[in-house]
């Protein structure tokens, strides 16, 4: 896809609703020439709109228009780059657990957790969260983080009414794992929230703070190279789960297709929360179209859909069979 027109995408799709500031600054971008031409300049995995906005905004604050975004960025060329060439969008947010959790809450308990892209791995903790599905509470309801999720549509009866997630182990992978002991990686988790959703920010502020108190462990390494040795570490009492979500649609084609092959090797369940375009094995068993005008995500389990989610958490629309 053209820069220009991922950019226009990212604002139509993503931004719009969500971030008033991030919609202008990204169709700013994708029609202004010496920014493309700068984005041109990297590589194709490290031009994404939520990388440019949080560079620019981790060297040079929250500007007020695109005018200011587009001075500073231009100023701090350098800076921005390197920023760019050495983070990446980790975005890690706990609301998304909302979704995992009826799927994780159906299988057989004690789980053993391993995520791919785990980022600071506030994924990893869906024990430790509260849920409320529009009044119905479930999960650690005294927790001092309450994941709020509006439902549409009926669940597969194995979906409604979720018990208690029990975990015995828990890991992750990620090229660049976050610690949340650190404050730079901290200060980078916060960065990548958008403005105006001060909302989210308090939450990734809690889940941080409950992660301190037991960080979960996340190996260094790719995905597809550390698979297989990280699962074989799981014990064997517990119930094994690969989850991830919006983490495939960074990779190449072939490095998706390697990873589905090794998770249908293992003796695990697989819940993928994707773009709808990711998994093709998914896509072809949807029963309906994704939402039109916003962007979303698929959930799975072991391949087959049952619910669109919110990218950012907040809702999950349940599939008509």
């Amino acid at each position: 896809m053209p820069i220009a027109e991922q950019y226009r995408r990212f604002a139509s799709m993503e931004a719009h609703g969500r971030s008033p500031l991030y919609e202008q600054l990204a169709l700013g971008v994708a029609a202004d020439r010496d920014l493309i031409e700068l984005l041109s300049d990297l590589p194709p995995d490290r031009r994404q709109p939520n990388l440019l906005l949080a560079a620019a905004r981790h060297v040079s604050g929250t500007p007020a228009d695109y005018q200011q975004f587009r001075q500073s960025v231009l100023d701090n060329r350098d800076a921005v780059v390197a920023t760019m060439l050495t983070h990446r969008t980790q975005t890690n947010e706990p609301a998304r657990c909302a979704a995992l959790y009826p799927l994780l809450a159906a299988l057989p308990q004690p789980l053993a957790l391993l995520e791919v892209g785990a980022s600071a791995g506030l994924c990893l903790l869906p024990d430790r969260y509260g849920y409320d599905y529009d009044g119905s509470l479930a999960g650690a309801v005294d927790s001092p983080l309450r994941l709020r999720c509006h439902v549409e549509g009926d669940p597969q009866p194995r979906f409604d009414e979720p018990g208690t997630v029990t975990v015995a182990w828990r890991a992750g992978i990620d090229l660049n794992p976050l610690d949340v002991t650190d404050p730079a990686d901290i200060r980078w988790l916060r960065t990548l929230v958008w403005p105006e959703q001060h909302d989210r920010l308090e939450r990734l502020n809690t889940a941080i703070a409950l992660a301190q108190a037991d960080p979960p462990r996340i190996v260094p390494g790719d995905l597809n190279a550390r698979l297989g040795e990280v699962a074989a570490q799981a014990p064997s009492y517990a119930t094994l789960v690969v989850f991830h979500t919006a983490v495939l649609y960074y990779l190449p084609d072939a490095d998706r297709t390697t990873f589905v092959r090794q998770v249908e090797q293992l003796d695990a369940h697989w819940i993928s929360q994707e773009g709808p375009g990711v998994l093709p094995s998914i896509a072809a068993r949807l029963p309906q179209q994704p939402p039109a005008h916003t962007s979303t995500n698929v959930l799975a389990l072991d391949q087959q859909p049952v619910a669109f989610s919110a990218m950012h958490g907040g809702w999950l629309r349940w599939l008509t069979r």
